[in-house]
């Protein structure tokens, strides 16, 4: 999740006819997963099953059957699979998969080397799941900004060994692509990670967007001013929503106040309308707090067991508005 305004993700596709079919928007749903619980703990193939599980039986709604992840790589570990693939295999679940780009030179390898050991080791058991494959979260922001990231060409060049890995595998014709704030594909310097992607994922947080009215009753005019930027922005690529949500506790950004109300009015205004759109959207999320306490808290759902603690807000859609044009 971002803290920037008018954020988005940008994600990619192979450049096959067949790629470019799997790439169109189907109605996919799904949550973010992250790979560690707020201890700092790594999530294990039992945490993540479930998680999965227990995103498939929620009140109100159905179909919540994707995880978009962060990683390809085991938290705690240099190159190791995931425990979110075989939690994926054994329940179901499709998967946008995420390759942590930055930090040195070895991010890219590690995270290639566990997807290729990914392939090998699961087969199609694996790769029939996956419905894309995201480069890096937000690099070019954090490059801008001073922080830890990745300049626009060495994005791209991580795109193009990414390319290179499944070149041949069962997943040639898959999803390749970026997550990174909007205005960062605004620079000149950036704009050139468009042409080497096929689909554009969007992030949206009216939460945070202080700088301008972001009140739960501004959050649809500013959801979608920054959804419409970006389909005009891709051109006739299709543009899928990566991270959006409204949190129900912490502090209040300008005028956007935390709490299970307003998300509760951001899901039926936000997802609901996509939904209705068949946009495929991965929510954030379905559980942040857990052995722990997130500030602010964007989860569905409460600290506790999944099975046991109430979703803190209605999940039905019970009127859709359209959306802003």
């Amino acid at each position: 999740m971002r803290f920037a305004t008018s954020v988005l993700g940008l994600a990619a596709t192979a450049g096959t006819a067949a790629a470019a079919v799997s790439a169109a928007n189907s109605g996919i749903k799904g949550f973010n997963y992250g790979a560690f619980f707020l201890n700092q703990a790594a999530k294990q193939q039992s945490d993540f099953e479930y998680e999965f599980n227990r995103a498939k039986t929620l009140s109100g709604t159905t179909g919540w059957t994707s995880a978009r992840l962060y990683s390809m790589i085991q938290w705690g570990t240099a190159s190791d699979v995931i425990s979110a693939i075989p939690a994926a295999i054994s329940t179901q679940t499709t998967l946008l998969l995420g390759l942590w780009v930055s930090g040195s030179d070895q991010a890219i390898t590690n995270e290639i080397a566990a997807l290729k050991a990914a392939i090998t080791q699961y087969g199609s058991s694996f790769t029939d799941l996956v419905v894309g494959i995201s480069v890096g979260s937000e690099d070019l922001y954090r490059d801008a900004s001073g922080e830890v990231g990745l300049s626009g060409q060495q994005l791209i060049n991580c795109i193009s060994q990414v390319r290179s890995a499944i070149a041949g595998t069962a997943l040639e014709g898959v999803a390749v692509g970026h997550v990174d704030t909007y205005d960062s594909f605004l620079n000149a310097t950036n704009s050139a990670v468009i042409s080497n992607i096929d689909w554009l994922g969007f992030d949206g947080y009216p939460y945070w967007e202080e700088s301008k009215p972001n009140s739960i009753g501004d959050a649809p005019e500013r959801f979608y001013d920054g959804f419409n930027k970006t389909l005009a922005l891709a051109g006739d690529k299709p543009v899928y929503v990566t991270e959006t949500g409204w949190p129900v506790s912490g502090k209040t950004v300008g005028q956007a106040v935390p709490s299970a109300e307003n998300a509760r009015i951001y899901w039926q205004d936000i997802a609901c309308s996509l939904i209705s759109r068949g946009v495929n959207l991965w929510w954030y999320d379905l559980q942040e707090s857990q052995w722990g306490q997130a500030d602010p808290d964007f989860g569905i759902f409460p600290a506790g067991d999944l099975n046991t603690v109430s979703a803190s807000y209605d999940l039905s859609c019970v009127s859709i508005k359209p959306p802003f044009q």
